[in-house]
């Protein structure tokens, strides 16, 4: 019995370790369902490569859990082979001790490497970068760069050869495909053409992003000011940062912490969401203050009661709309910084021609309801006055926090519902207060 079960546990190792070498990236997504002792080992038995296509295919939480579980061997050929960006944006998850062991088990010029990636800021062209990179001369033949390529640990990587000069300085760029059909004894030069485009290392990534899509390249090499060739950021791994950033974008902006995952504990969940459900509260507070200034015209009219968050629902749904808009601008370098009036402007006058179409709707609305001409009047007025305000708060708090040097993703939402509260209850209520005679 003992040896059927043993037969029976090597058919199904073989036939894991086969799926993993065949679909690599497929496999890895069933990961996520075995805990992570588990799944550290099924990778630890497969081919170095084959494992390092997979574990560079998990989700960056699951994929940093299982680089602190990785014996000091396979952490070592991680940081020979693997992309070295990808690498360094995972270690800079974890806590810094953590981070040292992992280094530690490192050769010193892979542990140096990650360091100086992992001293840049996040989310600019250094940190993005891989710098297992493959820089030749253009003297050098076909024949003899194909000798050099094929035991090249990351050379499947490979769309295009960077040619440098003694200096290491980028000078030009050689395809793949003219490198594969080529005749041995062609020289790299007479195969080069210019270099379409380059990023500094402290470029931030949305600049990274506009160069891609304007050239429509696979890869991009990253330079310092000098000239001098750092590394090369792919387009496959730039999607999946940008994938990973905006699913992190919709946490931040309801106040959820970039670290929290759908299996983090409670308690871990409960200190990364109070401060945020603290701050909410506070500008709360503020909001029922405007209108306990106005609590004697409540008290008398109180039908403005039920009204209330018609307006505020009205506004918060608007201001909403703008600043989603403007933060897919500023995310995609559709606009800048100085823009702001352009912006403001749009969505002030987006924000006034709503208003009337909402007021005209909400007006229409509130006489078949109560009959009275002097609350149509309140509600059509401060509709307009909030949806106003909305469009421009939504256009202006995103561009303040990014003139800041804030993330706008991380407050943005919490400003607007404040300001839109606080402008839609004033208001509908202070214009209620000046028109007090026509209602009844």
């Amino acid at each position: 019995m003992t040896a059927k079960n043993d037969d029976d546990d090597a058919v199904l190792t073989a036939l894991v370790r086969r799926y993993f070498i065949n679909y690599p990236k497929i496999a890895a997504q069933k990961l996520d369902e075995v805990d992570r002792a588990q799944a550290t080992r099924i990778l630890s038995e497969l081919p170095i490569k084959t494992m390092i296509v997979a574990w560079e295919a998990l989700r960056d939480d699951i994929a940093a859990e299982i680089l602190v579980l990785f014996s000091p061997e396979i952490t070592a050929e991680l940081a020979r082979i693997a992309n070295t960006g990808k690498l360094a944006i995972l270690l800079s998850r974890l806590e810094t001790q953590e981070c040292d062991e992992i280094l530690a088990r490192m050769g010193a010029h892979d542990a140096s490497e990650l360091r100086m990636l992992m001293s840049f800021p996040p989310d600019t062209a250094g940190r993005l970068m891989d710098t297992h990179i493959l820089a030749l001369s253009g003297a050098m033949r076909v024949s003899e760069a194909v000798e050099i390529l094929r035991p090249h640990p990351y050379a499947s990587h490979l769309s295009e050869l960077k040619i440098v000069d003694d200096n290491n300085k980028l000078q030009s760029i050689v395809s793949i495909r003219d490198f594969a059909l080529a005749a041995p004894d062609q020289t790299l030069d007479s195969l080069a053409g210019g270099v379409t485009a380059v990023v500094y290392a402290m470029d931030p990534r949305e600049e990274v992003v506009e160069k891609f899509e304007r050239y429509r390249l696979e890869e991009m090499a990253v330079i310092d000011p000098e000239g001098l060739l750092l590394g090369v950021i792919r387009q496959s791994e730039l999607i999946g940062a940008l994938k990973e950033t905006a699913t992190l974008d919709m946490q931040t902006m309801v106040g959820v912490s970039k670290d929290e995952r759908a299996t983090s504990s409670s308690w871990f969940a409960l200190r990364k969401r109070m401060p945020w459900l603290q701050i909410n509260l506070l500008t709360a507070f503020m909001a029922a203050a405007v209108v306990g200034l106005f609590e004697g015209t409540i008290a008398k009219f109180t039908a403005l009661a039920v009204l209330l968050p018609v307006v505020a629902g009205q506004s918060g749904n608007a201001g909403a709309q703008a600043l989603a808009v403007t933060m897919r601008g500023l995310a995609l370098r559709e606009i800048r910084v100085s823009q702001w009036l352009k912006v403001t402007r749009k969505e002030v006058n987006t924000g006034f021609w709503n208003g009337i179409a909402i007021a005209i709707t909400c007006g229409a609305g509130v006489y078949f309801w109560s009959g009275q001409i002097g609350l149509v009047f309140v509600i059509a007025s401060s509709m307009i006055i909030a949806m106003v305000a909305a469009g421009t708060a939504g256009a202006l708090v995103p561009i303040t926090l990014k003139r800041l040097g804030q993330d706008p993703a991380v407050a943005s939402s919490i400003i607007l519902t404040t300001v839109t509260d606080i402008v839609g209850f004033f208001s509908f209520l202070g214009i209620a207060t000046l028109l007090s005679g026509m209602l009844s």
